[in-house]
């Protein structure tokens, strides 16, 4: 370990406690945070480390310091939503179903038709990869292997769609996906319940049909919003 990693851990530890401090509601919107001298006693850590960590929560959107007022938490408005640490907060602290319908709006809109590009475009590597990860879901001996190995699915296969831009955005999501994955295996008995559903999706993209590769990922994002329509685990 260098000289400089421990520093960056408790740099990265002010980051988690105080995003997640916001993110959950602990702090709201408009509420001053504490003068820089009694947070960093609170935390635990030296005044510089607090500065660079209120640095990057500024970049999140999530704080706003000025000279005479001192750091006040931001409107949710100015948050970044799509920033991973963010996203992961958010389910972390505070899965609301609202949250949870964002997210399969936005995995409407992108996979059925990455599915479908998959179909057209992929090369036998990228096939390989979906099936690797659908063969790690079928193998999950629990709900955490089971949602780890449900990211890299649908990550497979947006990479198989081989648009640099859609590719990114669906990877920024990674961490909520996982989160998200996590909460869907938990509201089942049987968390493999979706694994048919699937299969559909590779075997249509190993087939080369668009169209039923479009038919496939659609239904496996409606089964989403069915199963949790009437699911627990989440807040309203």
């Amino acid at each position: 370990m260098t000289a400089g990693e421990p520093q960056l851990n408790i740099h990265r530890q002010v980051v988690e406690q105080l995003g997640r401090m916001i993110v959950g509601g602990a702090l709201g919107p408009g509420d001053p945070l504490p003068s820089e001298e009694l947070l960093a006693g609170q935390l635990v850590v030296s005044r510089s480390a607090l500065r660079e960590a209120m640095k990057v929560l500024g970049a999140k959107g999530l704080i706003e310091s000025r000279q005479k007022t001192g750091a006040r938490v931001r409107e949710r408005k100015f948050w970044h939503q799509l920033d991973a640490d963010v996203l992961g907060w958010r389910f972390a602290t505070m899965p609301t179903r609202a949250l949870v319908v964002e997210l399969i709006e936005m995995r409407e809109i992108i996979e059925p038709a990455a599915a479908a590009a998959a179909a057209k475009k992929r090369d036998r590597h990228q096939l390989a990869s979906i099936g690797t990860a659908y063969k790690a879901m079928a193998a999950a001996a629990n709900r955490e292997e089971w949602a780890q190995a449900d990211v890299e699915f649908h990550s497979a296969v947006l990479d198989a769609a081989n648009n640099e831009l859609m590719s990114s955005l669906f990877h920024v999501v990674a961490a909520a996906l996982h989160s998200f994955f996590l909460l869907s295996a938990g509201v089942s008995d049987d968390f493999k319940y979706s694994l048919p559903k699937h299969f559909n999706v590779y075997d249509a993209i190993r087939r080369r049909s668009a169209t039923q590769a479009r038919v496939a990922m659609q239904q496996l994002v409606d089964d989403s919003r069915r199963h949790f329509r009437y699911g627990e685990g989440v807040n309203r």
